[in-house]
C-alpha cells in the first residue's frame, strides 16, 4: 500500500493511506500492525479520512521501508486472529448522539405543537414506568425524580420543558454508557494475555517453541509450572493445580485431571500438563475479562461506594425539598426546578469515570491496575516491601563463574544446569540458560520430569541419578547433598560477593554457579522519591544470604531488611505489618513472591517476572524501570485529589441550583440544562489526564 506524507516532525509522521475508503476492520488491522512494529511508540488510524499518525523512535528511512511493504494480507497473517478495539463502538455511539440531537431539534422546529406534545408523551412513557417500578419496590431513586419532573411539566402544559429534560437525560445516559464501556474495553485490552510463544507437542512427543498465532484447534501444547494457559482446551495429560483467580476470583488453586476443561488465563501453580487446544488465540478470554471488570467488586474503590451510597440517600431529600417548595410557594414551576436537580447522576458518573480513566492512563504507561480500590490503597500506603532479585536488582542477572566439583567438567555442568532451568520463568534461570547459549552448549532434553520446589530449586533425574539445583538451603539441608572432603577447601573459598546456585548429581555437589545480580541504577533514587511522596518505610525481603542483603540495604538506604527468607516468612512479615495498622505494598517478580503479593494490600508484579506473579498481582508494571512505581503513586494521589474535588463541586453546584430553583430565579428547563451540562462537563473533565508532565 502507498502512503502519502502530509506532515512530519522529529519522531512523528502524519500520513494518508492511498485508498478510496477504509473500513472499521481495516483501520483496526492497520493500527494493530503499526503498533506491533519495534520502533513505533504510538499509532492512530482515522478511518473516515484514511489518515494515519505515527510516533516512532527509530530512523525515518526504516519506518518508510516498513510502510512501503504493508499489505492487508501480510498484516492479517502476522497478527493474532482477533483484534479488539473501541472503534466500532465509538462510531455507534457517535451516530446515536447525532440522531438524538437531530430528532429533538427537528421535532422542536418543524412539528406543530399538538403533534410535538403527543410524541413527547409517547417517548417519556418508559420513564414513567421505570419510576413506577422503583416506587412499587419501595425505593426512592433518581428515576423517580426524573419521572415526577417530566410528569409535572406535562401536567402544567409545558411540553417543551418536558421534551428538553427528556432529551438531556437521554444524552447524559448515552454519554455515561459510552464512556463506561470505552473505559472498560480499554482496560480489558491492557489486561489481556501477553503470550507470544508456546511449547507445541508434535506427534513424536517432541516439544518445540512456536508463535501462538500458528496454533489451531486440535494442536497439543505443553504448559509448565508457573506458566499461564494461553488458550482454552481439554487437559489431556498430567495432573495440575491451576490458579484461576483472574477468571473466577478464587484464591485457592484448583486440582485439574485429564479430561477436564481448562481456560486461558489460568496459571499452572504445580505440575506440567499437555492441553489439546479447543479455541484459537483471541477467542473468549477477552470477553471474560470484560465481564470480570464489569461485575467485579474489585473495580469499586471505597470512595466510589461512599459516593454511590450518598447519592442514593440524597434522593428523598431532593423530593422532600421539591414538596416543601410547592407547599410554601404553591408554584409548580419552582417545585419542578428543584426536581430537575439531583446529586445522583454527577456523583455516580464522575467517580467511576475518574477511576476508570486513571486506570486507562496507567495502562497507557504499561501499568495494569486490576481495580479502583488498589489505586486508593496505593495513595494511602505507608509501607513498601521489595523483593530483591529481579526487583531491586536488574531483571537480567548474569553467570560470572562456574566452579565444578567432584571431578566434573565445567561446560558439562553448565549444560546440565541450563537443561534443568530452561522451563522456569525466573531471572536467575534465564541467566543460566543464556550463559549456556552464549557458549554454544546444546542443552536439549536429557532428564525426566522436572519438579519445581517453590523458593528452593529444581529436582529431576538424569538417567538413574537424582539431579537437583537451587539454593544452599535446598541443596544441603533439604536434599542432603554432600561435599567431598577433597572439595571442601575450594568450596569454603567461594567468594561471597556473588550469589551462588548449587548443582548436585547423585547426592554429591557437582558445581557452584556464581550469579552476579547488579542493582538497578534507579533503585536508590526511587526509594528516596517514595519517601518524599509520603511512604514512611521501605523494606527489602530476600532469600539471599545475610551479608549480601546487608550490603544492598546500605547502598539503597533501605529502612529495614530481612534475609534468608522462605515465601511463608515474607507472608508472615506482611501480615505482621498489617496487624500493626499499616497499608502495605509488596513488589516482586518470582513464583516464590506470589503468596506475599496475594496477601499485601496491593501486590505489584514486575512485568519481566513470572507469569503467575503477574496474574496474582493487583498491579503489573511492564516497564523495566522502578520509577514507574513513583509515577503510579503520584497518579493515585492525583486521582484521590480529583475525586474529592469532584465531590465538593457536585455538592456545592447542585445545592446552588436547588436554591435558585426554589427562589424562582431558575426555570425548570434552565435548571435541567445547567444540571445536565455540568454533569457532562464534569464527566468529560474526569477523562482528562491526571498527570500531564513527563515521568521523572
Amino acid at each position: 500500500m502507498r502512503f502519502q506524507i502530509i506532515h512530519e516532525s522529529a519522531g512523528r509522521m502524519r500520513l494518508r493511506a492511498d485508498v478510496p475508503h477504509m473500513s472499521l476492520e481495516q483501520a483496526d488491522l492497520l493500527e494493530a500492525w503499526l503498533g506491533s512494529l519495534k520502533d513505533v511508540v504510538k499509532a492512530a488510524v482515522h478511518e473516515r479520512t484514511c489518515g494515519v499518525i505515527v510516533v516512532y523512535q527509530g530512523t525515518r528511512e526504516a519506518l518508510c521501508r516498513q510502510l512501503s511493504g504493508f499489505t492487508w494480507e501480510s498484516a492479517q497473517r502476522s497478527l493474532p486472529p482477533q483484534i479488539h478495539s473501541s472503534r466500532a463502538m465509538n462510531r455507534a455511539y457517535q451516530e446515536k448522539l447525532v440522531m438524538l440531537a437531530a430528532r429533538h431539534f427537528m421535532k422542536r422546529i418543524f412539528l406543530p405543537d399538538p403533534l410535538s406534545r403527543t410524541i413527547t408523551v409517547c417517548r417519556t412513557i418508559p420513564r414513567f414506568l421505570t419510576a413506577a417500578r422503583s416506587l412499587l419496590s419501595g425505593r426512592l431513586t433518581v428515576d423517580v425524580l426524573d419521572g415526577i419532573a417530566i410528569g409535572a411539566s406535562l401536567l402544567t402544559g409545558d411540553h417543551h420543558t418536558a421534551g428538553t429534560v427528556h432529551f438531556l437525560l437521554n444524552v447524559g445516559e448515552t454519554l455515561e454508557e459510552w464512556t463506561h464501556k470505552k473505559s472498560v474495553e480499554d482496560l480489558a485490552r491492557s489486561m489481556s494475555l501477553q503470550v507470544d510463544q508456546v511449547w507445541l507437542l508434535d506427534k513424536d512427543g517432541k516439544e518445540t517453541i512456536v508463535p501462538l498465532s500458528t496454533v489451531v484447534p486440535g494442536d497439543r501444547i505443553v504448559v509448565h509450572t508457573g506458566n499461564v494457559l494461553p488458550l482454552d482446551g481439554i487437559l489431556e495429560d498430567g495432573d495440575v493445580m491451576l490458579n484461576q483467580a483472574s477468571l473466577t476470583g478464587e484464591s485457592v488453586p484448583v486440582a485439574k485431571h485429564p479430561g477436564s476443561a481448562v481456560y486461558a488465563g489460568s496459571v499452572a501453580e504445580e505440575g506440567n500438563c499437555v492441553i489439546r487446544v479447543t479455541k484459537e488465540a483471541g477467542e473468549n478470554r477477552y470477553d471474560r475479562i470484560v465481564r470480570m471488570i464489569e461485575e467485579s467488586e474489585r473495580l469499586n474503590s471505597a470512595v466510589e461506594k461512599r459516593a454511590g451510597s450518598l447519592a442514593d440517600s440524597l434522593v428523598p431529600w431532593c423530593l422532600g425539598g421539591s414538596l416543601l417548595t410547592w407547599l410554601l410557594t404553591r408554584n409548580v414551576s419552582r417545585a419542578v426546578s428543584v426536581l430537575m436537580v439531583d446529586f445522583s447522576c454527577a456523583l455516580k458518573l464522575s467517580m467511576p469515570l475518574s477511576v476508570l480513566s486513571a486506570m486507562r492512563e496507567a495502562g497507557d504507561h504499561n501499568i495494569t491496575v486490576k481495580g479502583g480500590k488498589f489505586m486508593e490503597m496505593v495513595s494511602s500506603t505507608d509501607t513498601v516491601v521489595f523483593d530483591k532479585t529481579g526487583t531491586l536488582t536488574k531483571a537480567c542477572p548474569t553467570v560470572v563463574e562456574v566452579v565444578p566439583f567432584n571431578g566434573e567438567n565445567k561446560q558439562e555442568m553448565l549444560r546440565i544446569a541450563a537443561c534443568l532451568e530452561e522451563h522456569f520463568p525466573h531471572s536467575v534461570a534465564n541467566a543460566v540458560v543464556k550463559a549456556a547459549a552464549d557458549q554454544g552448549l546444546d542443552h536439549r532434553e536429557m532428564h525426566g520430569e522436572v519438579q519445581y520446589v517453590v523458593a528452593h530449586g529444581i529436582a529431576s533425574k538424569i538417567g538413574s541419578r537424582r539431579a537437583v539445583i537451587g539454593s544452599a538451603h535446598f541443596i544441603f539441608e533439604d536434599e542432603h547433598v554432600q561435599i567431598r572432603q577433597e572439595d571442601r577447601e575450594r568450596f569454603d573459598q567461594l567468594p561471597q560477593s556473588v550469589s551462588w546456585l548449587y548443582l548436585g548429581i547423585g547426592g554429591i555437589l557437582s558445581a557452584a554457579i556464581g550469579i552476579l545480580d547488579p542493582l538497578r541504577p534507579e533503585a536508590r533514587s526511587v526509594i528516596e522519591k517514595l519517601h518524599a511522596e509520603g511512604v514512611e518505610k521501605a523494606v527489602m525481603l530476600t532469600g539471599d544470604n545475610q551479608k549480601t542483603a546487608e550490603a544492598i540495604a546500605q547502598k539503597l538506604c533501605i529502612d529495614e531488611y530481612q534475609a534468608e527468607l522462605l515465601p511463608e516468612d515474607k507472608t508472615a512479615f506482611i501480615r505482621k505489618e498489617q496487624e500493626a495498622g499499616r497499608t502495605v505494598i509488596m513488589i516482586g517478580d518470582g513464583i516464590n513472591d506470589t503468596p506475599a503479593l496475594s496477601l499485601a494490600d496491593v501486590g505489584i508484579a514486575v512485568g519481566s517476572g513470572a507469569v503467575i506473579a503477574r496474574e496474582v498481582a493487583d498491579v503489573t508494571i511492564a516497564a523495566e524501570d522502578l520509577n514507574e512505581l513513583v509515577w503510579l503513586k503520584r497518579l493515585s494521589d492525583a486521582l484521590m485529589r480529583r475525586i474529592h474535588r469532584n465531590y465538593r463541586f457536585v455538592m456545592g453546584f447542585n445545592s446552588s441550583l436547588i436554591l435558585l430553583g426554589a427562589l424562582g430565579i431558575l426555570a425548570p428547563s434552565a435548571s435541567a440544562l445547567l444540571h445536565n451540562t455540568s454533569t457532562i462537563l464534569l464527566s468529560m473533565n474526569c477523562l482528562t489526564p491526571l498527570i500531564r508532565e513527563e515521568r521523572s
